[in-house]
């Protein structure tokens, strides 16, 4: 990760907000990161949807309370393509599976906590929920599934 692009996520999340990205895995940061180039790439100027593509998967960071390993993240997308119904089950015993399954909620309550814009929280919610038509929400999960 560039400097550039730290300090470029900085400005666009406050001082507020930039504790929470920074929470997350590298892995995770970068891929947000990407997540948000892509949508600029698009044209999106809507710093509430890039701000929502930075925090996207903070419900899977250290402040969220969940310790995401690699096989949480292999068993996961195998049970979400096998066996999906076993995920709940699964999730009371793992706090990893716990928050790869609520990462948008989890994610959505810390921004609102830290004193996130409410439409960044709006969108952080609606992004995961099954069914959704708000166009801000669509635009950031298909960034999302592309990157």
């Amino acid at each position: 990760m560039r400097r550039s692009e730290l300090r470029s996520a900085a400005e666009l999340l406050g001082a507020e907000l930039t504790p929470l990205f920074l929470s997350m895995s590298r892995r995770d940061q970068r891929h947000c990161l990407d997540v948000c180039e892509k949508l600029r790439a698009w044209g999106c100027e809507e710093s509430d949807v890039l701000t929502a593509a930075l925090l996207h998967d903070a419900g899977k960071g250290s402040m969220a309370g969940g310790r995401v390993r690699l096989w949480h993240r292999v068993v996961y997308v195998l049970l979400d393509a096998g066996a999906p119904g076993l995920i709940g089950p699964l999730s009371r015993y793992s706090r990893g599976l716990r928050a790869l399954r609520d990462h948008g909620k989890l994610g959505a309550v810390l921004a609102e906590a830290l004193g996130g814009p409410a439409e960044v929280v709006r969108l952080l919610r609606e992004m995961e929920r099954s069914g959704t038509a708000d166009p801000g929400a669509l635009l950031l999960r298909e960034a999302d599934e592309s990157s």
